[in-house]
């Protein structure tokens, strides 16, 4: 064997050993178990303090970062900077003072369908509008307002009480828009006192506008009011000897029907909610 080939064989074996030493068999070891160990549950009676604050519809849970950081939070009268902190859903948790409530709120639009009721009591029933968005949330989302069994359209549901509240306050300014048709064409003249403004039981009805449908017969009108008075449009129409023979909500406040087809649901966006909250 020559100098060189002797020389190619040391390489050659040196680069095969070299693969079997670097096997963790060293030292008479057995192979190291490097799985990492499982992660113990959580306990579901806490949570942690950014998410709790989050949850209350206070903040994002970024901001609820810097706001803890900054001491507007407090737990059982103390306040925590510490981040990553974990509260108990019993403790009392407070922000610049005010109590929060850790249960998350949320927010879905329903386009309703036909022949489903709003009503607290008939709920157990097959047809109540709670069926058709029982996969919306773990929480129990409740309608802030009502429509009727045979009335269709956008209807809001959420847990938060303070923004059901407000809606159904007669002041709260909501945008409502209604497609509606009469038992028969509506004339001209009724058109008019309805724009000037009709009296139910001694309050007049301000309607923000009305007008026929295009392209439709008289009888189908398009109404725009704000006002949240129970059944204030069958009222208004009776009033002028109409009967509403259908009604679909098409705006609620900000809210339209755009790619939210008959009997299915959505969350609404961040934006939207502001929107909301910011009525007075």
């Amino acid at each position: 064997m020559s100098r060189e080939d002797s020389k190619r064989d040391r390489k050659t074996s040196g680069r095969q050993g070299g693969n079997f030493r670097k096997k963790s068999y060293a030292r008479g070891n057995a192979p190291i178990n490097k799985s990492t160990p499982p992660k113990q549950p959580s306990d579901p009676n806490s949570i942690r303090l950014n998410k709790y604050v989050a949850n209350s519809g206070v903040c994002s849970r970024r901001d609820a970062d810097i706001y803890i950081a900054a001491g507007n939070v407090t737990v059982n009268g103390k306040p925590i900077t510490e981040m990553g902190y974990k509260v108990k859903l019993t403790d009392e948790v407070k922000f610049d003072g005010r109590r929060l409530n850790p249960v998350k709120k949320e927010y879905v639009v329903l386009n309703k369908p036909k022949d489903f009721t709003t009503t607290i009591r008939d709920e157990k029933g097959k047809r109540h509008v709670s069926g058709l968005i029982s996969n919306a949330s773990k929480s129990k989302l409740l309608p802030v307002d009502k429509l009727e069994k045979e009335d269709t359209g956008l209807l809001l549901f959420t847990n938060d009480g303070d923004l059901t509240k407000k809606l159904k306050s007669p002041m709260n300014g909501l945008r409502k828009i209604y497609h509606l048709v009469l038992d028969r064409e509506l004339s001209s003249a009724d058109l008019r006192k309805i724009q000037e403004g009709v009296a139910v039981e001694d309050k007049v009805v301000r309607i923000q506008d009305i007008s026929y449908i295009d392209n439709a017969p008289k009888r189908e009108v398009g109404v725009e009011i704000y006002s949240s008075r129970n059944k204030i449009l069958s009222r208004l129409f009776e009033q002028l000897d109409y009967k509403i023979v259908k009604l679909d909500r098409v705006v609620y406040g900000g809210l339209t029907k755009k790619d939210l087809p008959r009997g299915h649901w959505r969350y609404l966006t961040d934006q939207e909610i502001v929107n909301f909250r910011m009525i007075k």
